[in-house]
């Protein structure tokens, strides 16, 4: 049974001598509340051929997964595809992202690895999403965020809540609790891009423009 998460709720995870691998899963879907009669065209349009315009208009969505961290010795950074920031899992940041989903289509999604064997070595997390490429459509995105330990109940973060015009979404909170534990807290709250998002929860990164 999976624990659904509430926007300003802080859970802990669950107790254990060593708390291991945290998964921290992104998923969403592509075109899932298109109609009947955008399904046919889309048909009649794999036989027929599409002009350049209609390529451009119809170009899905390309959602990101990604973390701001800040390490217990002071120092902060960034895991994310753009950029090719995709840290590691045995070496410092101790945080791991494994992929890049550029369609949505993947059945795994997007997934950051977090090794909670280094939680002394790690003060908090920011886990975000934003829009690479496609129109700012969060609400047809779909997007849900699952936290999963091995033999433990998950904990989901619904994006139930849309922004228009804004590319970027933070997702949750992952904080250290008294070297102990991690606590999770769902955010949910949209930004125009990483800078603002940065400024709200006061990380201080230097931020410059890049690409895939």
């Amino acid at each position: 049974m999976a624990i659904i998460l509430e926007k300003g709720i802080k859970v802990n995870l669950a107790k254990k001598e060593s708390i291991g691998k945290i998964n921290v899963n992104l998923n969403w879907n592509q075109g899932n509340k298109e109609s009947d009669k955008d399904k046919n065209k889309g048909f009649f349009a794999k036989i027929f051929g599409k002009d350049k315009e209609q390529v451009v208009d119809e170009k899905v969505i390309d959602l990101d997964l990604g973390c701001l961290y800040e390490l217990k010795d002071g120092k902060k950074g960034i895991v994310q595809a753009l950029g090719n920031k995709f840290g590691s899992y045995n070496e410092n940041p101790y945080i791991f992202l494994d992929g890049d989903d550029r369609d949505g289509n993947s059945l795994d999604g997007e997934n950051l690895v977090i090794n909670g064997s280094h939680l002394k070595d790690i003060k908090r997390i920011l886990v975000y999403t934003f829009i690479y490429e496609g129109a700012v459509k969060w609400s047809e995105v779909d997007g849900v965020v699952t936290i999963k330990r091995p033999n433990e109940e998950h904990i989901v973060i619904n994006m139930d809540e849309y922004k228009s015009g804004m590319r970027m979404c933070a997702l949750a909170m992952i904080q250290n609790v008294n070297d102990q534990n991690f606590s999770v807290e769902k955010l949910v709250k949209y930004f125009p891009g990483h800078e603002a998002m940065d400024r709200k929860y006061h990380w201080g990164l230097k931020w410059k423009s890049a690409k895939k």
